[in-house]
């Protein structure tokens, strides 16, 4: 199957990046190599760029995709969370850019043995790794009621949670779970009628919820977003598209945080904490997607791209 994957943003966020020629750039979630691209033919021919990303099948596209820019490109088959530790392996101290591109792709959704949606029945797999060895089959077999109805409520955010949870447990006492449709007619079942005709279908959530256990993805996140900020070289940026509420929670929590660190309490008339800001916010508010982009691209519907700036640092302070 082809890697077919829309950039969304991709004239915005490759905008925000500010991309000078000469410069190093990492796109983190590299992907079929849109928003690389973009970074490439802005480079004009100097500088660098480094694509991380898990999935050999998006390593794969992206190869071709790029290769009239090899001589600029390094691709790297890792999880953005280690991108200190690769750039450390590429003798790469600071960058003058970073992006992602959050969630899961077109290509991974559409291409149904890989299990990621509940459109098509295939095995319960949904790893975005394909050499982790634990799959969403494991999660729905093994994990207890109490685990399952919370990784649903926390990430799934559906109000069904518990009946969900419930009814998984119920089913696998009988037979394992072994494919998208056997847990798609569970989770049908476990959500009353009314409530089916609105927000889209009843498995989409639950769905969700298990690819973002299973792939540790908001751990990812927010584990790794200080990091990248402080890979940046002075005024350089990091640019993330999120593509529902708990991404875009952390990327503005975090980037506030790098921007106004200070924990004193605010009787104090002077911050005596020693926090320093790391840069300021760009997006005050999140760039979206503009109505043409939506009617064109369905999964451009819930992006949002914020970005932030690193601060540069005056002789005063070094």
């Amino acid at each position: 199957m082809e890697f077919k994957h829309k950039s969304v943003l991709l004239e915005e966020t490759v905008d925000s990046l500010n991309v000078k020629p000469g410069g190093i750039y990492v796109d983190g979630t590299l992907g079929g190599g849109g928003h690389s691209l973009e970074i490439c033919k802005r480079l004009n021919g100097q500088g660098r760029l480094i694509g991380i990303d898990q999935d050999q099948d998006a390593i794969n596209a992206a190869t071709k995709r790029l290769e009239e820019y090899k001589d600029l490109v390094t691709i790297v088959r890792s999880n953005y969370e280690e991108i200190a530790d690769v750039l450390r392996s590429l003798d790469i101290e600071s960058v003058d850019g970073i992006v992602l591109d959050l969630g899961v792709s077109s290509y991974q959704l559409d291409d149904a043995e890989r299990g990621f949606s509940y459109m098509a029945d295939a095995p319960l797999d949904m790893r975005m790794d394909q050499r982790n060895s634990k799959t969403a089959k494991d999660i729905v077999n093994e994990y207890s009621e109490m685990e399952l109805y919370r990784v649903i409520r926390d990430y799934g955010e559906d109000k069904f949670a518990k009946n969900i949870a419930k009814n998984i447990v119920k089913a696998r006492e009988e037979k394992e779970i072994e494919t998208t449709f056997e847990l798609r007619d569970i989770i049908e079942k476990s959500i009353p009628k009314k409530f089916k005709v609105k927000g889209g279908h009843p498995a989409k959530r639950t769905f969700q919820a298990i690819r973002i256990e299973l792939n540790r993805e908001l751990d990812v996140l927010q584990g790794t977003i200080d990091t990248m900020i402080e890979l940046l070289n002075d005024e350089g940026r990091l640019s993330i598209i999120t593509f529902h509420s708990l991404e875009d929670r952390i990327v503005k929590s975090r980037f506030k945080t790098n921007e106004n660190p200070c924990i004193c309490p605010p009787e104090f008339p002077v911050c005596v904490c020693g926090r320093v800001s790391k840069g300021k916010v760009i997006t005050r508010k999140p760039i979206l997607p503009s109505p043409k982009e939506m009617e064109v691209n369905s999964r451009a519907k819930s992006a949002k791209l914020r970005v932030f700036k690193k601060k540069k640092e005056s002789t005063a302070n070094e």
